[in-house]
């Protein structure tokens, strides 16, 4: 198995130890050890990834399973991931790439149930891939961000032959690597879990500012979705909502996507799933100040289509994860009112 050294990384003078600069956690390496993530290691004063150069799940998804309802509305996209996360959620909808086995979590083990990638045969994958819809590359399943090295050569590689590359992530990257990435994605969903800090440091064992952040940043240069996972009686009061919903509003635009998705029990937290009347209420305080509101994790979705922010008809018509219908123009404009709709890309049926 080849490691893949670390682009951001430090040596503390006097020790074998080694700083992590790559996200927030700043972890403290110890030789031998990993850090948060559990996929960076300290090997005789050196910090290498353990996943530079291995996936663990790639499908050739609908581009609304991300969830990207604005972004080349009904096309696919290819999507990698790997093993890991810089978070430790205890409510983790993806925990068996995010938080898999300790038996995966050495070198023998990723190598075992990983397949060998590069960013020259991911773009390959990407381009034989086109004539069946796809867009690009989206990294997401586990998070991208502690596949620094990967997603930021893979997005170049992609950039430079007119594909595509969008990023699902919790949205917890330092501000230089983050610099690095974003010339290369065009597309973005992120998950702000709470608009609490407490809920951060007890939940998650990580910090919400660093996420507003990457938002902030972000919004300049891609479209950028937003999505918040309601979890019952924890990030789901009226409180919780408004805050949410008011920071999104004014620090990155009313024009700003935004998905409530359905907790359901997994990993760690047997709560039960979120009530339909939170989900509701999320949609009817979010409608008041956002343009586009949606609901994921629902069956029957009453929330799942994209109206005009004018004249309030339906301009993509959605049935599960896909597009039955689209009444846009290529330019985005409504073909009922011509008002302008935010969507980056034109809209295809899906079938």
């Amino acid at each position: 198995m080849v490691m893949i050294k670390a682009r951001y990384a430090e040596e503390i003078e006097g020790t074998s130890d080694v700083r992590c600069l790559l996200c927030p956690q700043a972890c403290i390496v110890n030789e031998g050890r990993s850090g948060r993530c559990r996929v960076r290691l300290n090997k005789e004063g050196t910090l290498y990834s353990l996943i530079g150069d291995r996936c663990a799940s790639v499908n050739l998804d609908p581009i609304e399973k991300k969830p990207l309802y604005h972004f080349h509305p009904g096309s696919r996209i290819l999507s990698f991931g790997t093993f890991g996360c810089n978070f430790s959620c205890e409510f983790c909808q993806n925990w068996t790439l995010s938080h898999p086995d300790k038996k995966y979590l050495t070198c023998e083990g990723i190598e075992r149930a990983t397949d060998l990638v590069t960013p020259e045969s991911a773009l390959e994958i990407a381009l034989r891939t086109k004539d069946k819809g796809n867009i690009g590359i989206s990294f997401t399943y586990n998070e991208p961000s502690i596949w620094f090295e990967f997603v930021l050569e893979t997005s170049r590689l992609l950039r430079s032959h007119g594909l595509k590359s969008v990023l699902v992530s919790n949205g917890s990257l330092n501000e230089g690597p983050l610099d690095e990435l974003l010339p290369y994605i065009d597309a973005a969903n992120i998950d702000i879990k709470s608009i609490n800090p407490s809920f951060y440091r007890k939940y998650c064992k990580a910090e919400l500012e660093p996420v507003l952040a990457y938002c902030r940043k972000a919004k300049d240069h891609m479209l950028l979705e937003i999505t918040n996972l309601l979890i019952t009686s924890l990030n789901d009061s009226r409180e919780d909502l408004e805050g949410l919903v008011n920071w999104v509003h004014d620090h990155l635009g009313e024009e700003t996507p935004i998905h409530f998705s359905r907790y359901h029990p997994d990993f760690k937290m047997d709560l039960p799933g979120t009530p339909m009347e939170s989900i509701e209420m999320a949609h009817e305080i979010a409608g008041r100040k956002l343009k586009y509101v949606y609901a994921g994790n629902i069956p029957f979705n009453p929330w799942n289509d994209t109206l005009c922010p004018s004249c309030r008809k339906t301009v993509i018509k959605r049935e599960g994860m896909g597009v039955s219908s689209c009444s846009l123009s290529d330019g985005g404009a409504c073909g009922f009112c011509g008002a302008r709709v935010n969507v980056t890309g034109p809209c295809r049926r899906s079938w």
